[in-house]
């Protein structure tokens, strides 16, 4: 592959970081996410490094075969453009090699919505289990936040004013805590469109509600950066001294593309736990259909009537769905009736894709 084809691959994982702050005097301290953009730096939102700082280091891959990290310090910091640059001080020899910048892309001023991507580690991925996936060799039972991979859609001209773009996004099933956002820990991920860097996410209002995410656009570190604060970024960034825009499709081309339909649910093993069911309850219960008053009621009419006589019921939506899907699993048949049942109603909404897919993957995993 060449240097120009590998300059346009869009997000890798092994590049997705951790941002990890330590606060004087014991203070409880931030974690939020990052991208390393070049062999020894990392891009993520300025408010999560904010002086002063006791430590700061930086994790990729946790918990996983390849994971690594390392103590970081921070070499540019905007306030008003909530970017920081971090410099790596002291990655390990076996770091995996960075050999391009990403892209970099403005979007055009349009009435357009686009679909957009990001990893990072919000506070409703935290976890507490074994070393997570493959399980690594003497792992323990802890507390850990997994990744998460938004897939989301940006309306182009919101949020003008304030310089960021309003990223639509699945909102989590459950609250995590009075005062607390279940966002928290999102703030520096990358946002991607078209294989191109547009922005970083850096708040979550909470008066938009759990299903809109903030992220500062690319245009405006230009119109907010000093000469000398870019000037850094296109050297350890790779940010170009203007970028071009995102060749992206809208939405509406994107939804016409044919996807997988979920295969049949009916040969699975009724002992699956919610370990095992967590990645399409994660989907079902981002449905729209599901977070409205009464909705799963509404959708188990039209199922078998065991299972709503039968199902455990809890005022916690995620537990809810999951008592729905043990009991499917009961009942031959039944759990093919419940997603046959929910695409009527869903009819070929983006959350149902994602449906479709955890669907895909779970009979892969254990038809």
């Amino acid at each position: 592959m060449g240097e120009q084809q590998r300059a346009y691959r869009g997000l890798e994982i092994a590049r997705v970081a951790e941002v990890i702050a330590g606060l004087p005097g014991g203070a409880p301290g931030r974690r939020g996410s990052g991208y390393r953009v070049a062999e020894r730096y990392v891009l993520t939102a300025a408010h999560l490094v904010q002086p002063p700082l006791a430590t700061l280091r930086v994790r990729f891959d946790a918990d996983r075969p390849a994971e690594w990290d390392t103590r970081a310090q921070v070499v540019l910091h905007s306030g008003p453009a909530d970017l920081a640059l971090l410099e790596l001080t002291d990655p390990p020899a076996e770091a995996p090699p960075v050999h391009h910048a990403p892209r970099y892309a403005v979007l055009p001023e349009a009435d357009v919505t686009l679909s957009v991507t990001a990893v990072g580690f919000p506070l409703f991925k935290m976890r507490e289990d074994i070393a997570p996936a493959l399980r690594v060799p003497g792992g323990t039972l802890g507390r850990y936040r997994d990744s998460c991979h938004v897939e989301g859609t940006v309306s182009v001209l919101s949020n003008r004013r304030e310089g960021t773009l309003e990223v639509a996004v699945p909102p989590p099933a459950d609250e995590v805590g009075p005062g607390r956002s279940p966002w928290e820990g999102m703030s520096g991920a990358a946002l991607w469109c078209d294989g191109a860097i547009i922005g970083l996410i850096t708040a979550h209002h909470r008066s938009d509600g759990p299903g809109r995410l903030a992220a500062v656009r690319v245009q405006r570190w230009y119109e907010t950066l000093a000469p000398a604060e870019l000037e850094l970024l296109r050297i350890r960034a790779g940010l170009p001294q203007q970028p071009g825009p995102a060749a992206a499709r809208p939405v509406s081309a994107v939804a016409d593309l044919p996807h997988p339909r979920s295969p049949s649910l009916d040969s699975l093993p009724h002992t699956l736990t919610l370990t095992d069911l967590r990645d399409l309850v994660d989907a079902l219960t981002a449905l729209p259909t599901l977070r409205r008053p009464n909705g799963l009621d509404a959708v188990l009419e039209s199922v078998d009537p065991r299972v709503a006589a039968h199902r455990p019921r809890d005022d916690r939506l995620r537990f809810e769905v999951y008592g729905v899907l043990r009991t499917c699993l009961r009942y031959p048949g039944t759990l093919d009736g419940f997603m046959a049942a929910l695409r009527t109603w869903e009819e070929d909404s983006v959350e149902l894709r994602r449906v479709d897919r955890a669907a895909a993957e779970l009979a892969s995993r254990h038809s």
